[in-house]
């Protein structure tokens, strides 16, 4: 729907070794009132826990089966279970998400009181949800790994109120059924008269797009069709460019190379995940991205939040 919020939080954003700071990977991402999990490492619900964002998680997201970005689920449906859910939660991943489920279900040792549903996806895989959509996108990591991509539907376009008034549409409901599409009839002249939204409507608004990367070579070295004007576009960059060898032996990227896919993507903000842990501070990957790339440039620390605005 119109006019939703779109919130991301960076509930973890270590590498495969977390570290006293930063926890294995976990973003958030809350648009309106539904909350998905894009990977869900160690740890993952106690950093909710610290955000205070609650628990009514709707769907989870894996992006590849090492082990820092799922170690988190059992001990959260663990959790939610305790809590009382009763409701299906559905986890998504590539394939094998079958087989994580099943050994969730195995070693908890426990009957949970909702059901965890898996759900196999490949690049082009779409979840529809009220509004928008998150599509599965081919990554480069060794492994099957697959990336997201979260993409609201278009908006109508500007709702022109003087020229509605001209035609004869008096404020109130019938203001709404245009914006929302729908055709009314007005009398005019003393005659019945319908006038249409695109009488009323300027050209359809884009909806906002966030991408994250999961674990993965920089996205500009494969397909990017569809991948382009990202509002946010959350990066691998396990390293920064003196390592670059090593991103390219152990299919990771560096902050540099995540500028670069920034840039080609046109992305309009570009955020650092998965830093190693080797790295007590994150400046150079800020100015190894900040060559590449023009746009804003963020290394997150855990539990930042960042909201999307609309883009007019």
């Amino acid at each position: 729907m119109a006019g939703e919020t779109l919130q991301v939080y960076f509930l973890g954003t270590a590498g495969a070794l977390p570290t006293p700071n930063r926890n294995p990977s976990c973003v958030m991402i809350r648009r309106g009132s539904d909350t998905l999990l894009f990977d869900c490492g160690e740890g993952a619900q106690q950093q909710m826990m610290r955000a205070r964002t609650g628990f009514l998680v709707d769907a989870i997201f894996i992006t590849h089966w090492h082990a820092d970005h799922f170690l988190g689920v059992p001990g959260l449906v663990q959790t939610l279970a305790f809590n009382g859910r009763t409701e299906p939660l559905p986890v998504y991943g590539p394939e094998g998400v079958h087989d994580f489920v099943d050994y969730t279900l195995k070693i908890g040792r426990t009957r949970l009181s909702f059901d965890l549903q898996p759900v196999t996806l490949a690049p082009g895989s779409i979840v529809r949800f009220d509004g928008y959509g998150v599509e599965a996108f081919a990554t480069c990591h060794g492994m099957t790994s697959i990336g997201y991509v979260l993409r609201e539907d278009s908006r109508p376009g500007r709702f022109d109120r003087e020229k509605a008034i001209s035609l004869g549409v008096q404020p109130g409901p019938l203001f709404g059924r245009l914006q929302r599409g729908e055709a009314v009839t007005v009398v005019r002249d003393g005659e019945d008269v319908t006038v249409t939204p695109d009488e009323i409507l300027g050209p359809p608004r884009r909806g906002r797009m966030v991408i994250y990367s999961g674990d993965t070579r920089p996205l500009h070295h494969g397909p990017i069709s569809g991948l382009e004007d990202a509002d946010l576009l959350i990066h691998d960059a396990t390293f920064d460019d003196t390592e670059l060898d090593r991103a390219g032996e152990v299919f990771h990227s560096t902050a540099g190379e995540a500028g670069e896919a920034a840039a080609a993507l046109r992305a309009q903000t570009l955020a650092l995940v998965h830093i190693s842990s080797r790295y007590t501070s994150t400046a150079n990957h800020i100015q190894d991205a900040g060559q590449r790339f023009e746009g804003e440039v963020l290394a997150p620390s855990d539990l930042t939040m960042v909201e999307i605005p609309f883009r007019e």
